[in-house]
């Protein structure tokens, strides 16, 4: 059977798992030879093939080098970080990855924008009991594995609106919440990446409770999606869409010029240096 034939019934997570194994053993090296040769642990590869663990992006960029394996991996990810997400979520995600227009507005700082250390505090203020041992860790990957999005090509054209809020909620601690400013500056010069921001002297607007993302396709069909208290909801029905176009216009009509929010932001930077 070839790496790439799935198993009826198998979980995208098993299928990632048992294609680590089959490149490794194909390769005839030991667990304690990948780890030597790649710098990762061994029971952290060990936890990878066995389907324990959901690695990030980077770690399946470098095994696919080191085997020479395309980017098949990298394929088996995607498939295997749309199980952390409920349903709804992953049809969302489908329509996301091959998006040639994101329009995003959100409250606090977005996943797309997210560093590790401070997915890591937010995600871990919202466990429960409920959740699982490495809740948090396997979240983490997924979201920070949706930011490959703002570099796949062709490169889609990237427009973020943040609330002002979100640059007074910081991380508890304060060199995280620094280099957390500091990675959206540097996203914000991108060019295929526009940051605004929405300052309170706006005053309210239709989103104060939650985001909202229009996704525009190569055959220019669209959706909207907007999460908010608890509740999310996808829509590809063209006149709500387009409704919510035209709230999306709104808010970036009262937002900071792209310049003028590089400016703001690079003043909470300032503000926050160590």
């Amino acid at each position: 059977m070839s790496e790439q034939e799935a198993v009826e019934g198998e979980s995208g997570r098993a299928s990632l798992a048992r294609t680590l194994r089959f490149l490794r053993e194909k390769a005839g090296i030991s667990l304690g030879k990948l780890a030597e040769d790649t710098a990762y642990d061994k029971s952290y590869l060990s936890r990878l093939e066995s389907g324990e663990r959901l690695s990030k992006l980077a770690v399946m960029e470098d095994l696919d080098r080191y085997y020479g394996s395309g980017d098949l991996l990298v394929t088996h990810w995607k498939g295997a970080r749309r199980e952390a997400f409920k349903d709804q979520y992953k049809e969302y995600m489908r329509l996301e990855e091959t998006a040639r227009v994101i329009w995003l507005f959100s409250l606090g700082v977005p996943g797309l924008l997210q560093t590790e250390d401070f997915a890591y505090e937010v995600l871990s203020a919202a466990q429960t009991p409920l959740d699982g041992e490495g809740w948090v860790e396997e979240q983490v990957a997924a979201r920070l594995g949706r930011q490959y999005l703002l570099r796949q090509k062709p490169l889609p054209n990237v427009r973020i609106i943040m609330d002002e809020f979100a640059f007074h909620r910081p991380a508890a601690r304060a060199e995280i919440w620094y280099e957390q400013l500091q990675h959206i500056e540097d996203v914000a010069a991108w060019p295929n990446v526009v940051v605004q921001v929405l300052p309170f002297k706006a005053g309210a607007h239709h989103h104060m409770s939650g985001s909202l993302t229009l996704l525009w396709q190569k055959d220019e069909s669209t959706a909207a999606y907007k999460e908010g208290n608890g509740v999310s909801e996808l829509c590809e029905e063209p006149d709500e869409v387009l409704r919510r176009r035209l709230i999306y216009d709104r808010l970036r009509d009262q937002a900071l010029s792209p310049s003028d929010s590089l400016a703001f932001i690079r003043d909470v930077l300032e503000e926050h240096r160590p």
